[in-house]
């Protein structure tokens, strides 16, 4: 569940960002779907150490 939220709220963020830097439909995109990989990996890694410590 919570990569799912990182997921949703990095390409959120990254497409917000990228949009105030100037960018085109192509850098959205980009900033969206790194920054939504980036969070739904960290999302992950905390979904497995709160499942392990449990």
């Amino acid at each position: 569940m919570l990569s799912i939220a990182g997921l949703v709220i990095g390409a959120l963020w990254g497409g917000v960002r990228a949009k105030r830097r100037g960018g085109s439909g192509f850098d959205v995109a980009q900033y969206a779907a790194a920054h939504g990989l980036i969070l739904g990996m960290v999302g992950l890694f905390v979904s497995i150490v709160v499942l392990r410590a449990g």
